[in-house]
């Protein structure tokens, strides 16, 4: 063999090397692999990445993040941070590469979430739209829904543009599928704080609390975490029809604790037991036999309730008034002022009969210890 033999022959061999690590570092930059780089330069649609091929990659403006307001600049400074791309498109006539970064980020976002799923972690997300049915959210850049069942909140207009807590009910890469609840975090926190509630709430605390619910029968007050009832019966020492009459939701008020049933976390609550006790005073000015004007509250079958004195009602039974609309010639109306006289004041009780001066006699307060008796079990029945 000639030395111009041996010449070509070495070179084919060596040829013949580079092609095979040619081969095999082509089969590193194929679509679809994961590779690494640094940011090299920007132009106007793309970032440059160097990632060790023959010719810088690219990263269009749209592979950067997934409806991001930020720039390129900040989704991806020019340092010397290697970061991670995926290939989505092979050498172009020009032998460059086309990356994304956000389908990297994205993949990563996924399996943390599930992550997170897994641990029952309460997640931030931001809110940014409001759709039909719910709220959208976004949280590690993917986009979330979470239904109006499971939002916690009076405005949900309020929310948009917020950061909000949540937990994962399901999520479904495949499918890019992400439901969300806050229901469940504001649920689990609320829980914690009743629990630490009972622990320091005891009968006869005086607690401030916000009003949130009115009904019928009282008022519910969030007094930390426990929705407290306030009955109809303990917001005022005076009448009351309904609870808007005096209170509105989101009224901070001051009430008492006068029961607690922790075993079915229910607190009741009183506002009038911090107000001065009415009947007290009464029971110093008010006296047996005497005439005394007073305004008719409300009137039942069994006859009619009239204030003798401010919070202070008494009864005036129904022969009695019926008698005094008789002689009088008046149908006696809600509000109306009438005079009465005081047959029997019973500051036990709580107690306080009436007649008025047209059915006054002296045998009345022979008659009344009878008259109490029905009263008390006809209110019992009403009430």
């Amino acid at each position: 063999m000639t030395t111009d033999d041996k010449t070509n022959t070495k070179n084919q061999d060596g040829f013949s090397e580079f092609e095979k690590l040619l081969e095999k570092f082509d089969y590193n930059f194929k679509k679809g692999n994961i590779v690494k780089g640094k940011v090299v330069g920007y132009r106007s649609n793309d970032v440059l990445i160097d990632i060790g091929a023959k010719t810088t990659a690219r990263v269009p403006v749209r592979e950067l993040s997934n409806g991001s307001l930020k720039t390129p600049q900040e989704i991806l400074p020019q340092d010397d941070q290697e970061k991670e791309f995926l290939i989505i498109r092979e050498e172009d006539e020009d032998g460059q590469l086309t990356l994304s970064y956000k389908k990297v980020m994205l993949a990563y976002s996924w399996k943390e979430l599930e992550r997170l799923k897994e641990e029952d972690a309460v997640v931030e997300a931001e809110v940014t739209a409001e759709v039909k049915g719910g709220i959208l959210v976004d949280v590690l850049g993917i986009r979330g829904f979470v239904p109006s069942s499971h939002i916690r909140t009076k405005d949900v207009e309020e929310l948009i543009g917020q950061k909000i807590q949540l937990k994962i009910l399901s999520v479904d890469s495949k499918q890019n599928n992400l439901i969300m609840s806050h229901r469940k975090v504001v649920s689990e926190q609320q829980a914690e704080q009743r629990k630490s509630l009972f622990d320091i709430v005891k009968e006869g605390s005086i607690v401030e609390g916000e009003i949130v619910r009115l009904a019928d029968f009282g008022a519910f007050v969030d007094i930390g975490g426990i929705d407290g009832l306030l009955p109809l019966s303990q917001i005022s020492w005076r009448w009351v029809d309904h609870p808007a009459d005096i209170l509105s939701v989101g009224e901070k008020i001051k009430v008492q604790v006068i029961g607690i049933d922790e075993e079915k976390q229910r607190v009741s609550l009183s506002l009038k037991s911090l107000q001065p006790d009415p009947w007290d005073e009464a029971a110093k000015v008010i006296k047996e036999g005497e005439v005394i004007k007073g305004n008719v509250i409300r009137i039942k079958h069994f006859g009619a309730f009239v204030e003798v004195y401010p919070g202070v009602e008494a009864l005036l039974p129904f022969k009695d008034l019926l008698e005094y609309q008789n002689k009088t010639n008046t149908t006696v109306q809600v509000g109306q002022e009438i005079e009465t006289v005081i047959l029997k004041f019973n500051i036990e009780d709580r107690r306080i009969s009436l007649t008025t001066p047209v059915s006054y006699t002296p045998e009345s307060f022979e008659t009344e210890e009878k008259q109490e008796n029905t009263f008390v079990k006809d209110e019992e029945s009403f009430e």
